[in-house]
C-alpha cells in the first residue's frame, strides 16, 4: 500500500487560518475597545469583580493572538 502526501494548498491561496487570525484581530479590538469604555465611563452598578477588567484583557489577547495567526498565515508570494 503506497501513500502519497498530496498538499491541499494551492499555490496563490490563503489558509483558512489566515482569516481566522483576521477575526480574531477584529472581535480582539472591539472588545478592548469596549472594555477602554467601560474603564473611562464606568457603569452606575458595576458588575462582581469589575475591578479585573477583562474586557481589556480578553480584548488584548485576541488582539495578540489575531495578529499572531494574521503575521503566520499570510500569503509569502
Amino acid at each position: 500500500m503506497v501513500f502519497v502526501l498530496v498538499s491541499m494548498h494551492r499555490p496563490g491561496m490563503l489558509s483558512i487560518w489566515f482569516f481566522i487570525g483576521v477575526l480574531l484581530l477584529i472581535y480582539g479590538a472591539l472588545i478592548l475597545g469596549a472594555g477602554v469604555w467601560e474603564l473611562s465611563n464606568p457603569p452606575e452598578h458595576p458588575v462582581v469583580r469589575a475591578d479585573l477588567h477583562a474586557g481589556i484583557w480578553w480584548g488584548g489577547l485576541l488582539v495578540v493572538m489575531g495578529a499572531i495567526y494574521t503575521l503566520r498565515f499570510r500569503r509569502t508570494s
